[in-house]
């Protein structure tokens, strides 16, 4: 008769789903969060904690979101996540910048310029109206992300309380003495109509003329003779190379190197005259080369500096031009004489300034030049160009001319190129009051990650110009400033006049300054001063967000609670954009930095390193992801990648990260469903207790335990993790957890204590310690898969059994605190490690045998080991067990004299071990199949009430149980 024992098989049970259905299920959880107040009720509980604040820099309110977007807001909120597991209290407030262009270039479309269709009131209501709109489409993408944070009270620059923040902040600027007025060169778009910062420059590839043009000395025998040679009635010049022909009207000067090696040669003739050239030396042979005199004899030399004071004429205007000396001057191209305008460089106007030069700039904001201008009045300066060159061709003053391409600065709204424009504009001084040498200070007080993000924005702090902060434009903060009708100077009153009307901002918004009557804050004053028009630098808008978020709410606070640090975290361009506008704007105000971190990301490319764009077809939608993987398989994918170079993503990257997620759901899973029944309360085996099998298990998540906290970071309450090579790493965690997953787990463990947990009795003690094992590491995981994981986290925690909270976000790593000294000795380490090695050893010849049909699966084999005295010895005391561990009806020892009498069926495979070697070998068994457990016992029908059982099934389904004190 045959007897079901069905009932007497403990199988897996659990209500977490094998199959993930993100697409589905995320977004039921994300409304159920929203309804429960799962965030305000989790900063509420935790308000006594000490805070660690990542600091949102604000994504530009223009669009829906794409997947840079995603991969930066999810890294912030893999390190907020992982910030409250670490015992911290870590609000996070996105934000959105909504000031600059080009906001207003999307209105203009629809409403058209101001003055057309709109006054600027309404041109700027219209502004904020269309920002508004597109940071509700951009807050639902981010929230769907499973981004957590104040979406109900985000900040926005365009908040009336912001805005009035930002003048505050700028009075407090002005008062340490940073802000200056000047007509300085500055980068100036044409089709934007306003000067731009540095970090609205790029750089692309432009052709442009490159010409060689002649400067003729007015005394040439005076400059023949500093270079000891008698010029006789020659015609003696100074050649300049230039690939900006447009500057020339402006040009005030001929610079040379004081240091360099001039010399003084013949040249191409002109109208049938001698012409002598002077040129540096190391460029002698390519600039003859181009004016078609090869191999010319130098008639004399003389440095740079000896030549200084001499005049020459200008090439088509009656102009004299001085010869002065700049250290900028070099060979690495051109003549080694650099024609100089001041007012269309940077280093010219430096220069110039040295000199006493006037600051000429005939072009205007429209690119054209002004009436007043000789030759070219009206002419835009990039359709000019050719006219120039025939005008120098006529006057017989140009060497050489021919299409050259080079990096040249664009405008990264619109590509096209700029020009340096001498305008008077309002700048923060980087050298006035020491604003460089500070921020050079504070740059060393910050952990960069990488680390060579420190470097790169030395660099740019050490070298960049002084900031241009003012914008001719609408939609945009006003710099709230009287200057003075005549001096252009600032009130005397300035920072109180500021604080007076960032309090009216704060009621009205920003056009109560465009409204107000000067004579209201001035009084009698009034009539000598004029109101500033410019708005701020968007730069500027995100760069006192530490000022008008940080300190302006108390829960961010460092003067309102214990903060621990502040992060800014964004994409590596941002060295020259929200890191530096905020390192700028915070050393200027309070000396020191805004942020204890910073961190950096790279970009998305494809599969094969290319930028993404609609063009290529291979741009990759956050929104189509998310509405067939789910959000969890994109968090996984970043989580995954070595976030500090390029990120490649492709359809076949995700379905990669999708494989992996199933991997680590099914674990996760299997972990669960072999809870079923587990009380820790009651059922709780200490770890010292356990098996050696789930100790060894559990030695290994603990393991991965200590690299979660290391990639994590510092926590709250614990000293023994700082910051380390692995902080912040989280590819190396995703990997790791992985392996966890796949190798200690899926190749191992689970399938091992199966046969424990499915047929020992419920409360076996071997069977407690497989489930107080499982516990122990899925407690480890699901507080790992957290900040990566964030929606399968949660549905995990809701499983686990005698969880303390409602939410894996109340979960820390101190709730572990007793298994961070938890492992396993050395001798048990290195058993393990030649079991397992043992073990590959059979599986090989059990899928030798497999393929050729002499088994079905490994329980159908029988194991034997050839092994040396002293391995016997050491593997003797769990011999009997080695069939569990090997999954195999039966493991038997054999030393060298027994190994014929164990017949292998596929050959047989030497094994190193750390202390010998042994040989394994494998064959079919040949005794009956117990039904119960499955294993091919000799005792099978020895129990005639269980004729169908092997003799241990018998004492589990009849008996106290078997022993089992290993595996």
């Amino acid at each position: 008769m045959t007897i079901d024992y069905k009932h007497t098989i403990h199988l897996p049970e659990t209500s977490f789903a094998m199959k993930g259905d993100l697409a589905r299920r995320e977004p039921e959880m994300l409304a159920a969060w929203a309804a429960s107040g799962l965030y305000e009720k989790l900063l509420a509980d935790t308000r006594a904690r000490p805070a660690f604040i990542l600091h949102d820099g604000p994504p530009y309110a223009n669009g829906p979101i794409h997947i840079g977007h995603a991969v930066n807001k999810i890294l912030k909120d893999v390190v907020v996540r992982a910030k409250w597991l670490a015992g911290f209290r870590s609000p996070y407030v996105p934000g959105w910048d909504c000031h600059g262009l080009p906001i207003e270039i999307a209105v203009e479309k629809e409403h058209g310029k101001v003055g057309t269709k709109l006054d600027a009131r309404a041109f700027r209501q219209k502004c904020r109206e269309y920002a508004a709109k597109q940071i509700d489409i951009q807050r639902e993408g981010f929230k769907r992300l499973g981004v957590l944070g104040r979406w109900d009270q985000p900040y926005r620059t365009m908040d009336f309380a912001f805005e009035a923040d930002m003048l505050r902040a700028l009075a407090r600027i002005v008062a340490n003495g940073h802000l200056v007025r000047g007509a300085k060169p500055v980068h100036w778009c044409f089709d934007c109509g306003s000067a731009l910062a540095e970090a609205e420059i790029e750089y692309q590839d432009k052709v442009s003329p490159a010409i060689d043009v002649a400067y003729d000395a007015i005394e040439p025998a005076a400059l023949a003779k500093r270079f000891g040679v008698d010029a006789g009635d020659a015609i003696v010049a100074v050649p300049i190379w230039t690939t900006t022909p447009w500057t020339l009207p402006a040009s005030m000067a001929v610079t040379l190197g004081p240091e360099l090696d001039y010399v003084l040669v013949d040249g191409p003739r002109r109208d049938g005259r001698r012409v002598l050239l002077v040129l540096a030396e190391a460029l002698l042979g390519a600039a003859t080369h181009r004016y078609g005199v090869d191999g010319v004899a130098v008639l004399g030399r003389a440095k740079g500096a000896d030549c200084e004071g001499l005049l020459l004429q200008h090439p088509f205007y009656a102009r004299r031009v001085p010869l002065i000396l700049g250290d900028h001057v070099t060979t690495d191209q051109g003549t080694g004489a650099v024609h100089t305008a001041p007012g269309h460089g940077v280093e010219d106007f430096e220069v110039g300034r040295k000199y006493g030069l006037e600051v000429l700039n005939p072009v205007g904001g429209n690119g054209q030049y002004l009436p007043s201008t000789e030759l070219f009045a009206g002419e835009h300066v990039w359709k000019v160009q050719e006219k120039i060159i025939d005008t120098l061709r006529q006057r017989g003053v140009l060497l050489h001319a021919e299409k050259f391409t080079h990096s040249y600065p664009h405008c990264w709204r619109h590509k096209t190129p700029v020009a340096f424009r001498a305008t008077s504009q309002w700048f923060f001084s980087m050298d006035k009051a020491g604003l460089r040498a500070r921020a050079l200070a504070a740059i060393k007080d910050v952990k960069w990650l990488p680390s060579w993000g420190e470097e790169r924005i030395s660099g740019m702090i050490a070298n960049r110009p002084d900031w241009c902060i003012s914008r001719q434009r609408t939609w945009g903060v006003p710099i709230a400033i009287f200057a003075h009708k005549e001096t252009g100077e600032p009130h005397p009153r300035t920072v109180e006049l500021l604080g007076q009307v960032a309090d009216l901002v704060q009621r009205e918004g920003i056009d109560a300054w465009f409204d107000l009557d000067a004579a209201r804050l001035l009084g009698a004053d009034a009539a000598h001063y004029d109101k500033v028009t410019d708005v701020l630098d968007v730069w500027y808008d995100s760069g006192v967000t530490h000022a008008a978020v940080l300190d302006a709410r108390e829960e961010l606070s460092r003067a309102h609670g214990d903060v621990r640090g502040v992060m800014y975290l964004e994409g590596s361009d941002q060295h020259r954009g929200w890191f530096h506008s905020s390192l700028l704007t915070a050393t200027a105000m309070h000396g020191h930095a805004a942020y204890d971190e910073v961190l950096t990301h790279g970009f998305t490319v494809d599969a094969q390193g290319r930028k993404m764009s609609k063009s290529l077809g291979n741009v990759v939608a956050p929104e189509t992801v998310m509405k067939t993987l789910g959000a969890d398989i994109l968090r996984l994918w970043v989580a995954s990648t070595d976030y500090s170079a390029e990120m490649a993503l492709s359809d076949e990257i995700l379905k990669r990260a999708a494989d992996s997620y199933r991997r680590l759901r099914n674990t996760a899973r299997f972990l669960l469903g072999n809870l079923a029944g587990f009380d820790p309360a009651e059922h709780l085996v200490a770890p010292a207790k356990m098996l050696p099998l789930d100790r060894w298990a559990l030695a290994q998540a603990v393991r991965l335990m200590h690299l979660a906290r290391r990639v994590y970071g510092p926590e709250a309450n614990a000293d023994d993790i700082a910051f380390g090579p692995d902080t912040y790493a989280f590819q190396l965690l995703a990997q790791e957890l992985m392996r966890f997953a796949t190798v200690d787990m899926g190749a191992g463990y689970l399938d091992q204590t199966k046969d424990r947990l499915y047929t020992l009795p419920v409360d076996h003690p071997a069977r407690r310690s497989a489930q107080s094992a499982m516990y122990a590491i899925l407690d480890i995981l699901v507080r790992a898969f957290a900040p990566i994981m964030a929606f399968t986290a949660e549905e995990i925690w809701a499983q686990l059994p005698a969880r303390g909270h409602g939410s894996v976000l109340y979960a820390t790593w101190d709730d572990l605190a007793h298994l961070r000294g938890f492992g396993i000795d050395g001798h048990d380490q290195v058993l393990f490690d030649d079991l397992a090695a043992l073990r590959t050893a059979a599986l090989k010849q059990i899928e030798t045998l497999r393929n050729g049909g002499q088994l079905g699966g490994s329980l159908e084999a029988e194991v034997a080991l050839v092994v040396d005295a002293a391995t016997r010895e050491r593997l003797d005391p769990c011999a009997a067990e080695l069939r569990f561990f090997f999954i195999t009806s039966d493991v038997v020892l054999l030393g060298a004299a027994d190994e014929a009498a164990f017949e292998g069926e596929a050959g047989t495979t030497e094994v190193a071990l750390l202390d010998g070697k042994a040989r394994v070998l494998v064959r079919a068994t040949d005794h009956a199949k117990c039904v119960r457990c499955w294993h091919h016992r000799a005792d099978v029908g020895a129990n005639a009430d269980h004729p169908e059982l092997c003799g241990r099934c018998v004492d589990n389904v009849a008996g106290a149980g078997e022993t089992r004190a290993w595996f």
